[in-house]
């Protein structure tokens, strides 16, 4: 970034379909030369001393770039260190409302947010600029996507046709093996992949290693049971007690670009959609047992989540059958079919 006076940063290029124009002009638009020098500054602060990515910090530029880009138009003419510093939390939330307006998701627009606390962040230990008017916005919250689970003959169908993919016999057993643990158990595939040889042959329940080292007990079925026994009968390779459960076909760690691989393989050979990934078995995992009638605390436990509203997101997957459940087994739903008086008639 030129440091000259009327030094020039890129205008933020509009999302495919969004408005483009005003309020900004087409071009480069200028900054004053307080704030070209401190953005320099910082842009090379996270080069050299964060060492961050090129990626990142690119997308940090485009972001302060965007953010810039709006004062230029909001305050009628070039921003400089006493505008930022002048900065109300009302001039944020307009920039923010701007980008929604140009199609932007509220997980872009969070990411361009802290990009921009950074780079106050930045100017106030510097005693540049107060970063307070950004840190006075909440960031804006992602709607989390929904798990896309398979359904219950599409998840069985997986497990079962997963070996046919292999030539060899032991790595087909050994990639059913895999998805039979990840579907009866509810395991991600970093937890069932970090598996030691220790932990067979596999009992009634295995411990797990979860997020942030957290450990949980999950019940195994016999037929989890049956096709790890199976996979390690066929095995040629003895890594040892504390070698890997799963191996890849040199002998090391089967790395989980591998399974994801055969499972898309196999997905194109079922038609299945893009969403069956050896992720969707653990989503499928909870969505059934839910829609079974399993409770989401248990459920919760099984699945390692730290918080119940992570777990929750699967009563929306099947509502549907929810509302049934409930009003086949809530007392006051049960009162009119024994005979009692009606609710609705109270």
């Amino acid at each position: 970034m030129p440091a000259a006076a009327g030094a020039c940063l890129s205008r933020e290029a509009d999302p495919p379909g969004s408005a483009g124009g005003a309020p900004f002009a087409a071009g480069a638009f200028p900054v004053a030369d307080d704030l070209a020098i401190a953005a320099d500054a910082w842009f090379e602060n996270l080069a050299n001393e964060r060492r961050l990515a090129a990626n990142t910090i690119e997308a940090y530029r485009h972001d302060l770039t965007g953010f810039l880009a709006f004062l230029a138009g909001h305050l009628g003419g070039p921003p400089d260190l006493a505008a930022l510093a002048a900065l109300r939390p009302a001039d944020v939330r307009a920039w923010l409302a701007l980008r929604s307006t140009r199609g932007y998701e509220r997980s872009s627009n969070a990411r361009a947010l802290a990009s921009l606390r950074g780079f106050f962040r930045f100017l106030e230990r510097r005693g540049l600029a107060p970063a307070a008017a950004v840190h006075a916005i909440r960031t804006p919250r992602a709607k989390r996507p929904l798990p896309r689970p398979l359904a219950e003959n599409d998840a069985v169908e997986v497990v079962h046709s997963i070996a046919g993919l292999s030539d060899e016999r032991w790595i087909g057993l050994r990639d059913a093996a895999l998805l039979t643990l990840l579907y009866g158990c509810g395991l991600r595939i970093g937890e069932a992949l970090a598996l030691d040889r220790a932990a067979t042959p596999l009992g009634e329940t295995l411990c797990i290693t979860g997020k942030g080292g957290k450990q949980r007990l999950v019940p195994v079925l016999p037929v989890v049971r049956e096709a790890v026994a199976a996979y390690l009968a066929a095995c040629p390779l003895d890594p040892g007690r504390e070698g890997p459960l799963f191996l890849g076909a040199r002998g090391a760690r089967l790395d989980p670009a591998v399974a994801q691989k055969q499972v898309r393989r196999l997905r194109v050979v079922l038609g299945l959609p893009e969403t069956a990934t050896p992720h969707a078995l653990r989503h499928s995992f909870a969505t059934h047992l839910l829609a079974d009638g399993g409770d989401l605390r248990s459920i919760q436990e099984l699945l390692g989540h730290a918080s119940l509203s992570t777990t929750q997101r699967y009563t929306e997957v099947d509502s549907g059958r929810l509302l049934a459940i409930h009003r086949s087994a809530h007392p006051r739903a049960r009162r009119g079919v024994r005979g009692g008086p009606d609710p609705a008639a109270e």
